[in-house]
C-alpha cells in the first residue's frame, strides 16, 4: 500500500459493499482503527460513508452505526431506501448511493491528491477514469479472496492501486477479546460519541441490498 506523507486524502465507503465485503472475509472492521490508519498515510481531508436507510421502520439495525460514525470522525451520506413492486408483483427494496458518491468524488476532486474507493462495483470504473484524467490517484480497497471476488476485474484495472481488504484485516479489525457479551437479538457492539465501533451481522437491511439495485 503506497501513499505519499504530503498526499491530501479522502475515503469514499461504499458502505453496503464494504459491509459485504468484510463479512465474506469473516472479520469485524473498526472504524476507530480505520481513520486511524490512513491519517498516518497523509493528510486525511475527510472519510464519507454512503448507506441508505429504511426511515419507515421504528429500527433499523444500521441506525447506531450510522450514530457512532458521525460523532466519530466521518462525514455521513444517507437518504432512504425506496419500496416498490417489479413486474412479478415482488416487493423490492431500492437503495444505491453510487450516484452521491460519484457526484462527491468529482466535487471535491479539485481539493485532494488521492481518492480512496471502498468498493467493488464495476460501475466505478468510469468514475474512476474521470478521477484520473483530473491528475488524481485513484486507490481501491476490495478483496481477490473470496469466490468469487467481491472486486470486478475492470475497476481493479482501472485503479492506480488495489488494495486487499484481506490483507488489512491486522490493521483494521476488531479484537475479538474487546467485544462485549452480546445480548438475544443484538447485532452490533456499540459505544455511542466514543470507543471503537465495528459491524457484527446484522439483521438484514439496506446494508444487505445488491448494489446493482
Amino acid at each position: 500500500m503506497h501513499f505519499y506523507p504530503n498526499e491530501r486524502i479522502a475515503l469514499f465507503i461504499d458502505g453496503a459493499n464494504l459491509y459485504s465485503t468484510a463479512k465474506a472475509l469473516g472479520f469485524d472492521i473498526d472504524y476507530k482503527r480505520l481513520l486511524v490508519m490512513f491519517r498516518q498515510k497523509g493528510h486525511l481531508v475527510r472519510a464519507l460513508y454512503y448507506t441508505a436507510l429504511a426511515e419507515d421502520q421504528e429500527y433499523s439495525s444500521i441506525r447506531p452505526l450510522i450514530d457512532w460514525l458521525d460523532y466519530n470522525g466521518y462525514t455521513m451520506v444517507t437518504k432512504p431506501t425506496k419500496e416498490f413492486t417489479d413486474s412479478t408483483g415482488r416487493r423490492k427494496i431500492k437503495g444505491n448511493m453510487d450516484i452521491e458518491l460519484a457526484v462527491d468524488a468529482m466535487r471535491l476532486a479539485d481539493n485532494l491528491d488521492h481518492i480512496v474507493l471502498f468498493s467493488g462495483d464495476g460501475d466505478f470504473r468510469g468514475l474512476v477514469a474521470a478521477l484520473q484524467q483530473k491528475g488524481r490517484r485513484v486507490s481501491v480497497i476490495s478483496t481477490l479472496q473470496t469466490q468469487p471476488p467481491m472486486v470486478a476485474d475492470e475497476l481493479r484495472r482501472q485503479a492506480d492501486q488495489f488494495i486487499d481488504l484481506g490483507e488489512l484485516e491486522q490493521q483494521i479489525c476488531r479484537d475479538p477479546s474487546t467485544r462485549p457479551a452480546r445480548e438475544p437479538r443484538d447485532t452490533r457492539s456499540y459505544a455511542p460519541r466514543s470507543g471503537s465501533y465495528s459491524q457484527r451481522e446484522p439483521a438484514a437491511g439496506p446494508d444487505d441490498l445488491p448494489d446493482d439495485l
